[in-house]
């Protein structure tokens, strides 16, 4: 590289835009079945090292592995959920490769014919525009396999230690088309994936457990061209924030090699969180040479028109299609929806509310308020929080029919109910004296007594300076001890003024 070479640091916006991104993704997703995918050791995160293995997991002689139906159902619900057509008959392989926490020298995998193909998943992103626009991510198919073990190196620069409770973990590895153009396009793919996977209660889909893992093809080409360019996969992404400034980088780097007109390796990089940088790890072949070939201790999955049948009887609703029902049903916009649909237990907790009151915009107001701050502050999700849906929608209808005002069932009550769920809404309101007096008569007296004691700027008033009016409002709701309702203090005071 001469020493007036572009370097990634140099790249500008205008350089960018000359460029196209294509991605592609792996996305693995371990599968929370209770034991492993071909053999009965518990599948749990975070136990002792090598505390979850046996002979199976060891890969022992004279061990046959046994499938576990789980994994193949929850394979199964995830493709009916992407659309993907479903094997009917299906094989595992034999993947060949030697890697130290590999215990048997293969991974059981599948090849030729996976347990789902095609299909994909719709994102949401902004266009340059700044409008949401909606895009389909396809799949190329998702495929069974177990995982591998786990290289434990505690600091240590020359000793590796190996923990076998991952090997034998139940897999789906999703494998996108190259679709997707940029980071944020991939940044969306990845949160579908990991909303979609919750709802339907298949994995926790937390990235930082490593139950969810990304493997990302990159490649950049000339605006227009129809070739695609060498691909570069970094390996092994477990937070979508960090895969986002990984490709930020890597469309700079490929972008400088391209300008400064060097050839672009197919290799394997690794992220360096720290730097904000990739580095090289090895070289790829154009085919790795896994000697894939059917395991012979295996016999074929076949599903059949049962099986299918009692799995599709048993999907839940999915994100897009609780989306649809608010908007339509509840008639909240689709911004509302989107967020409330963000999780299965908050879409649940939602419907729960709506289903007590008809004030379905104000719940959605409520959740996406005061319950997802109580929430942000106490670190906590919906399952743990205190208000039951129905006190919730109780307090929503005190405020809709102003009874209470808005300020005293936020500011006032809420806080009593967290600390006393158990309690009524109404009950409160009244023992603390905080419903709102609608005695025209009595406001009047009260209206009248605050315009008699203001005449200066009554006057004002009449000559223009209309923002008074909220001084007034204030006024009679502190001579009320704010038990006045305020919209109806707003009516008399425009009669009189």
């Amino acid at each position: 590289m001469t020493q007036n070479a572009l370097q990634p640091s140099d790249i500008t916006n205008e350089l960018l835009a000359q460029y196209e991104t294509v991605i592609g993704l792996e996305v693995h997703c371990q599968l929370l079945t209770e034991s492993k995918l071909f053999a009965q050791d518990r599948n749990l995160f975070g136990a002792e090292p090598n505390t979850n293995i046996g002979p199976l997991t060891l890969a022992l002689p004279g061990t046959l592995p046994k499938i576990n139906k789980k994994a193949v159902e929850y394979a199964v619900r995830l493709g009916l959920a992407c659309g993907c057509s479903i094997s009917r008959r299906t094989i595992f392989d034999r993947k060949n490769y030697f890697y130290p926490d590999l215990p048997k020298g293969y991974q059981i995998s599948q090849d030729k014919k996976p347990i789902c193909e095609n299909g994909g998943v719709t994102i949401s992103t902004k266009n340059e525009e700044g409008k949401m626009t909606e895009k389909m991510i396809r799949f190329h198919h998702i495929h069974l396999e177990e995982d591998a073990g786990k290289s434990v190196h505690d600091g240590s620069v020359t000793e590796t230690l190996l923990d076998y409770n991952r090997a034998g973990t139940p897999l789906v590895e999703m494998v996108s088309e190259p679709d997707l153009r940029s980071a944020e396009e991939t940044g969306a793919f990845v949160t579908e994936i990991r909303r979609l996977v919750r709802y339907l209660h298949i994995s926790d889909g937390n990235m930082e457990e490593g139950s969810l893992r990304c493997d990302v093809n990159v490649s950049l080409r000339r605006k227009g061209a129809e070739k695609l360019g060498t691909k570069v996969e970094i390996k092994n992404m477990n937070s979508i924030r960090n895969m986002m400034r990984a490709i930020a980088f890597e469309e700079k780097r490929q972008i400088a090699m391209l300008e400064n007109e060097q050839q672009i390796q197919q290799e394997t990089r690794m992220f360096d969180v720290e730097s904000g940088q990739t580095y090289g790890m090895r070289v790829k072949e154009t085919m790795n040479d896994y000697r894939y070939f059917p395991d012979p201790d295996l016999s074929p999955v076949v599903v059949s028109d049962e099986w299918l049948a009692s799995i599709k009887a048993d999907m839940p609703a999915l994100p897009h299609e609780l989306r649809e029902k608010f908007t339509h049903q509840y008639g909240i916009p689709a911004y509302d929806a989107a967020v409330l649909t963000d999780t299965r237990e908050i879409a649940a907790y939602f419907e729960a509310v709506c289903a007590k009151t008809n004030a379905f915009k104000a719940a959605s107001n409520w959740l996406m308020g005061p319950v997802k701050s109580y929430l942000n502050d106490h670190e906590g999700n919906i399952d743990r929080f205190p208000i039951s849906p129905e006190n919730l929608a109780a307090l929503i209808d005190l405020s809709e029919s102003d009874i209470v005002s808005n300020s005293v069932a936020t500011q006032k009550i809420f806080p009593v109910l967290l600390a006393e769920p158990q309690r009524d809404p109404k009950e409160i309101a009244s023992s603390n004296n905080w419903i709102q007096n609608s005695n025209t008569n009595e406001l009047e007296t009260l209206v009248d007594e605050v315009i008699s004691a203001m005449p200066d700027k009554v006057a004002a008033y009449r000559k223009g300076k209309k923002g008074l009016l909220g001084l007034f409002v204030g006024e009679v709701m502190k001579k009320s001890n704010n038990t006045a309702d305020p919209k109806l203090v707003s009516q008399l005071l425009n009669a009189k003024l």
